[in-house]
């Protein structure tokens, strides 16, 4: 006979043989249930078989106990690998409890309890209880059994001492109570039961009393504590899951969570406290409670893991889900959340990216630092480092930035990892972070509120800083009004900006005062109140005030008010410059003498020379250095020559030269009007004036002490060859380097002339 199971037809289920029917098969049939096959053959026979077992089991610790026939239960530890141990029992059990030294089979209201044993199982005792028994749970002295709405503590093995009578047995809860029990767990220290009234009792076996309640909205249905009892995951009646933490008595809803979930497996390897799973018939969720985030506990969804049908989770350890199977057997599955268990050299970048998110969702640190080493990208790295950050881990998140070289943060990081207080610590990572809004509330909540203030003050977050002053340190509110008056000023928000100017001022810490009064000032200027600006701009000691303050008035265009400031800041060019815009020449006279600028000087001279105030205007031409006009001046208005003269041959301004020389040419002063051309380098013109006017001689004195060039030379020799003047043809022909002709001219030269020309010519040849 062969069996298939319609969840995947192709697989064969079982076959089963019937040897001993030679005649054949006549008729099949199944119970209701599916448990039982009946067949009968054309020989008589009737056999029944069970196809699937009730699915029955129970952990504790890494040991789990499973029936594997009707009449049979096998205890089984694979992660200390123990040897499978086996019990046959009495009667088909319809509940199975496994404990630290015990195993409890039962049904009904009766329980046989069994010691374990090295490679068997001693029966110890049978208890009846006083109703039908829906669960049970042992520890390692104790028994806890669930019937019709009450819990019966007992313990397995009764030492038989007086003294220990009244702990021998207790039922919960007591006559005067009116709640019912709904589900139980029993810890290595504590029974716990949830009630129809949704609260959460914690019984203390040792001091034998109760220890913590929690009172839930709704009646709580299933309960799960962790190995060590310090977490529970329970549902309620509206199928939610959280997770209650009776230390700190904090609620934490399991987010995600899906209302077929049956039930939740905590995580037993040691060093994965946080994980757990929440299991249906078809998948496996796979949460993490972060309990030191800076953010705060909360729990992550991390993934989803497929299980195959009629498999049922018993224990979790180390990511590896141990299932019962209806075959009476147990099936190990691995999270798909802990893919990055295996080996890690087989995978490829994109892999290796999504195990490093696994890993920082785990917490699992040490193996996402194997895979940032493998994938040896910089952003892998980071992301690392961030969690480490993230869940306050700061000594490893050292270790990673030392590895990746970001000097800064290993230098911040060892300053505070000593630092035992959870806000503070947690403040000062999230501003490592940049998540300051949740760094100032930590900050608030430690023993350091101050580092609040400290830090809007060093991001010069200056408005969140004054709200934060006003509570913690009032006496620095002056100091930060002034900077966040600062900021609103350049922002262009000058009413705000004058009113926390206006709140900065101390009265006793002159230098900040100073620096308040001249934001005041300033800000009056820009909002109308000019008056009270300038006044306050003009007490104030500073230049740079006065000086900031006539720059404002000066684009206001008050061109008086910015050059009164501008004077009394001693800016006397930038003074006068204002003066001269509002065309107030008297106040740009009396600061001449102060100002450096040749620009305002000129400006100054141009409107006096139009006033006919010549000698001025001269003066002020003379400090702005412009020579022509000076020159022109004295020419043309003041009548003196020699003043003139003496400037042009100081200065040797060419176009004064020339005016000079056009002024001697109107007197008939030929020789100095020479003179000057020549000065001026109008070689042409002068030559020319000096043949109309006879005046050769005087030209060509001028010209031999100036550097001239051979044409200018060749010029004036054939002039004076033409004048049948020998002698000063000799000389500029021997000038301008034409030999044979100066020597000609030398011979010819009068008698008069004898002894010097005859020097000349030797001097020629």
């Amino acid at each position: 006979i062969k069996i298939h199971d319609l969840s995947d037809l192709r697989e064969m289920y079982a076959i089963i043989n019937l040897d001993d029917e030679n005649k054949g098969v006549d008729q099949l049939a199944w119970t209701d249930d599916g448990q039982l096959l009946a067949v009968s053959t054309r020989r008589g026979s009737l056999h029944v078989f069970l196809t699937k077992l009730p699915i029955l089991g129970d952990a504790c610790s890494t040991r789990i106990a499973y029936l594997t026939s009707l009449l049979e239960v096998t205890v089984a530890n694979h992660v200390e690998r123990e040897l499978p141990v086996t019990v046959s029992v009495e009667v088909e059990p319809s509940f199975v409890a496994i404990g630290v030294y015990h195993l409890a089979v039962g049904m009904n209201n009766r329980a046989w309890f069994y010691a374990l044993g090295e490679n068997n199982m001693k029966k110890l005792k049978d208890v009846e209880y006083l109703g039908t028994v829906a669960s049970m749970h042992l520890n390692s002295d104790y028994a806890a059994a669930l019937f019709e709405g009450k819990v019966q503590l007992h313990m397995i093995e009764s030492e038989g001492l007086d003294a220990q009578e009244e702990r021998e047995t207790r039922l919960f809860p007591a006559d005067d109570d009116k709640y019912r029990i709904l589900c139980h767990a029993l810890t290595s220290d504590f029974l716990i039961y949830g009630t129809d009234t949704g609260v959460i009792h914690y019984f203390y076996i040792e001091d034998w009393q109760y220890v913590n309640e929690y009172r839930h909205p709704v009646s709580v249905r299933k309960i799960f504590p962790d190995p060590n009892g310090t977490r529970l995951a329970f549902i309620d009646d509206k199928s939610d899951g959280f997770v209650y933490c009776p230390v700190k008595d904090r609620l934490y809803e399991i987010p995600d969570f899906s209302p077929t979930i049956k039930g939740v497996l905590w995580e037993n390897w040691p060093m994965d406290k946080g994980v757990f799973v929440a299991f249906d018939d078809d998948k496996v969720y796979t949460y993490v409670f972060h309990k030191d985030a800076i953010q705060g506990s909360k729990i992550i969804l991390a993934g989803g893991t497929e299980v195959p049908f009629s498999h049922k989770p018993l224990l979790l350890y180390n990511g590896e889900l141990t299932c019962q199977t209806p075959s009476g057997k147990t099936n190990n599955i691995y999270l798909s959340t802990h893919s990055f268990l295996g080996d890690l050299k087989d995978f490829g970048p994109n892999e290796l990216t999504q195990m490093l998110t696994q890993t920082l969702m785990l917490k699992r640190f040490s193996e996402a630092w194997e895979v940032c080493r493998l994938l040896n990208d910089q952003s892998g790295w980071n992301e690392l480092a961030k969690a480490c950050l993230h869940h306050m881990e700061v000594d490893f998140a050292i270790r990673v930035y030392r590895t990746f070289g970001n000097a800064g943060m290993v230098m911040s990081l060892e300053q505070i990892k000593g630092i035992e207080d959870h806000n503070l610590l947690a403040g000062h990572l999230a501003m490592f972070t940049s998540d300051f809004n949740l760094a100032q509330d930590l900050y608030l909540a430690s023993s350091c509120p101050i580092a609040a203030l400290e830090m809007r003050k060093d991001l010069q977050h200056w408005d969140s800083a004054l709200q934060l002053a006003k509570r913690l340190a009032p006496d620095q509110i002056p100091f930060i009004s002034k900077e966040y008056a600062v900021q609103l000023e350049f922002m262009g928000d000058y009413i705000n900006a004058l009113a926390h100017y206006e709140k900065g001022i101390t009265g006793n810490n002159k230098e900040h005062d100073e620096a308040c009064l001249a934001g005041v000032a300033q800000m009056s200027i820009r909002m109308g109140d000019i008056r009270r600006g300038v006044n306050q701009a003009i007490k104030h000691p500073s230049r740079l005030l006065k000086r900031d303050c006539g720059a404002i008035l000066e684009c206001m265009k008050q061109f008086s008010e910015a050059a009164q400031l501008y004077e009394k800041g001693q800016y006397y060019d930038k003074a006068a410059s204002v003066y001269i815009r509002c065309k107030n020449w008297a106040k740009v006279g009396e600061l001449l003498p102060h100002v450096s600028s040749p620009k305002i000087h000129l400006q100054y001279a141009k409107a006096k020379e139009a006033d006919g105030r010549y000698k001025e205007a001269v003066i002020a031409y003379e400090h702005a250095k412009q020579w022509d006009s000076v020159i022109r001046l004295y020419l043309d208005h003041l009548n003196n020559p020699e003043k003139a003269v003496n400037i042009v041959r100081e200065t040797q301004s060419l176009d004064g030269a020339k005016m000079v020389a056009r002024f001697f040419l109107q007197l008939g002063d030929y020789g100095s009007a020479i003179q000057f051309l020549v000065m001026s380098k109008c070689n042409n013109e002068a030559f020319t004036l000096a043949q109309q006017h006879n005046k050769m001689e005087i030209y060509a004195d001028i010209i031999s002490s100036e550097s001239t060039t051979n044409e200018d030379y060749q010029s004036i020799a054939l002039y004076f060859e033409g004048e049948k003047k020998h002698f000063q043809a000799g000389k500029f022909f021997l000038l301008c380097g034409q030999y044979g002709r100066a020597l000609k001219h030398f011979m010819k030269s009068p008698s008069t002339e004898d002894n010097l020309a005859i020097e000349m010519a030797i001097e020629t040849v």
